[in-house]
């Protein structure tokens, strides 16, 4: 069981940066492929980030590429999503997941636990 907590919200202007986090308890978090969603009012929720466990590999939607960095400190027990020049349409309540097996996962399908979410609201 892993269970995720997410943090690091808040209101933004256009074209700032922020930086949110995402901590687990339980089992082994090194061995758990993160990801990074996100849910704007009145949208279904879609994939945003994904870094693999081992070789950190990771991947984005195209929205965010070279705007959005995911990391992990598995020290920590933390993975990380850098947003910088964001937009007003980047805002949504952002969830972090952990799947348990499985590379460059992008479905919420893939993944076994979900955090509670943090709100981003960036001001244009």
């Amino acid at each position: 069981q892993v269970q995720l907590v997410e943090s690091g919200g808040g209101l933004v202007q256009a074209g700032g940066s922020l930086r949110i986090s995402c901590t687990a308890s339980g089992r082994a978090f090194s061995t758990y492929a993160m990801g990074w969603f996100r849910q704007a009012p009145g949208k279904e929720r879609e994939f945003v980030a994904f870094i693999s466990w081992d070789t950190g590999l990771t991947y984005y939607t195209d929205s965010v590429k070279g705007r959005f960095t995911i990391s992990r400190d598995n020290a920590k027990n933390t993975v990380y999503l850098q947003m910088n020049s964001l937009k007003h349409e980047d805002t949504a309540v952002y969830y972090c997941a952990a799947a348990a097996s499985g590379y460059i996962l992008t479905k919420i399908v893939d993944y076994n636990y979900w955090g509670q979410g943090t709100q981003v609201t960036v001001s244009s």
